[in-house]
């Protein structure tokens, strides 16, 4: 699987690549929020910093404590202050959780005016990307996973707590224009991306139709609104779930859909190099849509096994859902191809055919969602046993 994609797991591996770390003679603060929480200083000759849109350090204090340090960045500091508050909201509700599953690297503290926040650093841990690229992820961990994401829905919903606010994608107040800052400060494969789904009036009449029941459903649950992949760190002792900067109430099927459909999204995301990777491949073509779907039915059906386990997983930990969820989770999957397409259009200058090709399947699955839950490996499991022993990823 590594070669076929070799993209993904490159990604994954410069988003968590080191570099050279912001020079902490110029962080006061993360100084300070270290003393403060007993943990010494970080020892400049072992600290190091990943890829991201946040200022971050990791490494050996001088307390022997191995610790990550990040501050919440970007370009406006009132979303900076609404994701900071999203994080620290999760880790107050896990903290009064029963004792589960559900967990990430120890949370140690944070610095409400500085956007820091520290935690235990996980050495040696892999990202669910790079396992998957690797072939790793296999049908036991994205059952682990599927319980990990049942027990986050099953936590209370505490309104007093968690941000109610719609999730900003996908932005249906961009499918009919784009406002002039958006506009101007796309890139060209963004603005490539935009034009294809501004010009497809069924899509575009699916996706208000998807933001329409999300926005319409009664029983709104504590979500991670980012779910993917590279959110999940493997130690040998268990799986984590990571990054709670999107955490809200919502549907839960978002979450359900996301991880699904990046098992969707590296089923097809090969497909195109298998057909020769035409540069005239056009969105929405019919017979080379066609010929893709042939292409992909085999990885597909080797891949579906993985997705059947993690929604016994989470039908495992959530015994009761709406009977309407796992057509709204085969829908956010479609949607995640888009997601997908935006996020490699926001480096790339032009939008590739592998690309298109899984725009055109995402299409396919939101136009007609219920007709896709069993491809999807989205049908009822068989009852589980009374009582089970841990998978490896949940061992303490």
């Amino acid at each position: 699987m590594t070669e076929k994609y070799g993209a993904e797991v490159e990604e994954s591996r410069q988003t968590r690549a080191r570099y050279d770390p912001p020079a902490l003679d110029n962080e006061p603060g993360v100084a300070a929020l270290l003393a403060s929480l007993g943990l010494g200083a970080f020892d400049p000759d072992g600290i190091t910093s990943h890829v991201g849109r946040n200022d971050n350090w990791s490494g050996p204090t001088t307390t022997g404590a191995r610790v990550f340090v990040k501050r919440l960045g970007g370009p406006s500091p009132a979303d900076n202050r609404r994701r900071f508050s999203r994080l620290l909201a999760f880790e107050t509700l896990a903290a009064h959780a029963a004792e589960g599953v559900l967990r990430g690297p120890r949370f140690l503290g944070h610095d409400d005016e500085e956007l820091l926040v520290a935690f235990e650093l996980l050495d040696d841990a892999r990202s669910g990307a790079e396992l998957a690229a690797d072939d790793a992820f296999d049908d036991e961990l994205c059952r682990v996973a599927g319980r990990i994401t049942g027990a986050l829905h099953e936590l209370p919903a505490d309104a007093g707590l968690l941000d109610a606010t719609p999730h900003p994608l996908p932005a249906t107040d961009k499918l009919r224009a784009l406002p002039l800052p958006a506009f101007t400060g796309a890139t060209f494969g963004e603005l490539e991306t935009w034009r294809l789904l501004q010009a497809d009036g069924e899509l575009l009449e699916a996706l208000a139709l998807l933001r329409r029941h999300e926005q319409e459903l009664a029983d709104r649950r504590p979500i991670h609104g980012d779910l993917r992949l590279d959110q999940f760190l493997w130690t040998p002792e268990r799986l984590h779930l990571t990054d709670w900067e999107e955490f809200r109430l919502g549907d839960p099927a978002r979450d359900v859909g996301a991880f699904v459909g990046e098992w969707l999204y590296f089923a097809v995301r090969g497909i195109p190099k298998a057909i020769g990777s035409e540069p005239d491949f056009t969105f929405g073509h019919e017979t080379t849509h066609d010929e893709i779907l042939a292409f992909g039915v085999r990885e597909l059906d080797r891949l579906r096994p993985r997705m059947a386990a993690f929604w016994s997983g989470y039908r495992g930990v959530r015994t009761t859902v709406d009977e309407g969820l796992p057509a709204r989770a085969a829908a956010f999957a479609g949607w995640h191809m888009f997601d997908r397409m935006f996020a490699t259009a926001m480096v790339g200058g032009r939008v590739q055919a592998a690309d298109r090709a899984c725009a055109g399947i995402g299409r396919t699955v939101l136009l007609s969602p219920d007709g896709f839950t069993g491809t999807l490996g989205l049908t009822e499991p068989p009852a589980a046993p009374a009582a089970a022993t841990p998978g490896p990823g949940e061992m303490h």
